[in-house]
């Protein structure tokens, strides 16, 4: 039986990694979740523990799931680990114990430092072993996988058949959370996965007992960060991007083909108020904000 622990904390979209004194003896500078000896299945005293480490008070935590035992090296003895997941509402966060540091960071940048170039994923973090593959374990990660532009929702149509199924994709199907299809974003699906290997073999990329998803060229390297991709996940408004004065093409209904200047938009009803050209006496026509196509914007 385990009788050491490490806990992930959530507060919306990101995880709380804790950096280890320079004078501990295990790992010491290295970033870890809340280590702690004890049992893991006591999940009171794992609370009490990360009060401990990081000020949050306990009736501010909400236990998720705990994952399976990892063997993790210390020093020369092996240790069996296992992870849990909390959330919270507080962020306010004191390191204490064996820790001198912390920071709130997305998923995708827990085993590697945040870059400034454009794909944002850097260095790899000096942190304790199986940091990023114990937080698959009780979460997940988000992956994009590569498309034929126009086939999104038939390979996410697929790849929900084979998560159904009771083939060789069983043993991965707790691991696959969910595949989700962007409006905005042509040519690429997301895949909510604890594990970059298990969306691998889940579109047939990998090993030689799943045939090749069709119209799905690869899944994209790395972890995708959830704060560039949650803009493509929001459902847009059919109004975004209209505004008064705008010249429009009217793309559906009895004036489809005609132009016009906009000069109201009614967000909250999703429609937009324009003024036709070529009516020989000046109209005020309401249309469905989703029936036009804005030719010229206001400068």
């Amino acid at each position: 039986m385990s009788d050491a622990f490490i806990a992930y904390v959530r507060h919306e979209d990101k995880v709380l990694i804790m950096q280890r004194a320079d004078e501990v003896s295990d790992f010491p500078g290295a970033w870890d979740g809340v280590y702690g000896i004890g049992n893991p299945q006591d999940v009171d005293s794992v609370a009490a523990r990360i009060t401990e480490c990081t000020g949050i008070p306990t009736e501010s935590l909400s236990y998720i799931r705990s994952g399976p035992a990892r063997g993790l090296a210390f020093g020369n003895s092996l240790r069996d680990v296992i992870p849990l997941l909390f959330v919270t509402d507080s962020s306010e966060v004191t390191s204490k114990t064996i820790y001198k540091s912390h920071s709130w960071v997305d998923p995708a940048f827990i085993e590697h430092v945040k870059s400034d170039r454009a794909e944002g994923i850097g260095s790899t973090r000096y942190a304790i072993p199986q940091i990023g593959a114990m937080y698959g374990d009780v979460a997940s990660f988000l992956y994009i996988l590569k498309t034929s532009i126009g086939q999104e929702q038939n390979v996410a149509k697929e790849i929900r058949a084979r998560l159904s199924g009771t083939g060789s994709l069983k043993d991965i199907q707790d691991e696959i959370f969910g595949v989700l299809v962007a409006p905005h974003m042509n040519g690429y699906i997301f895949v909510e996965a604890s594990a970059f290997h298990h969306v691998e073999k889940l579109i047939g990329t990998v090993g030689m007992t799943t045939t090749r998803l069709k119209n799905c060229r690869k899944v994209l390297p790395g972890v995708s960060p959830l704060e560039n991709t949650l803009s493509y996940l929001e459902p847009k408004a059919a109004t975004a991007g209209i505004e008064e004065g705008c010249i429009i093409e009217i793309s559906g209904g009895a004036f489809k083909g005609q132009s016009a200047r906009v000069i109201r938009v009614t967000e909250s009803k999703e429609e937009v108020t324009v003024e036709l050209f070529e009516a020989a006496v000046p109209v005020a026509l309401t249309v469905r904000a989703d029936q036009v196509r804005v030719t010229q914007r206001v400068e």
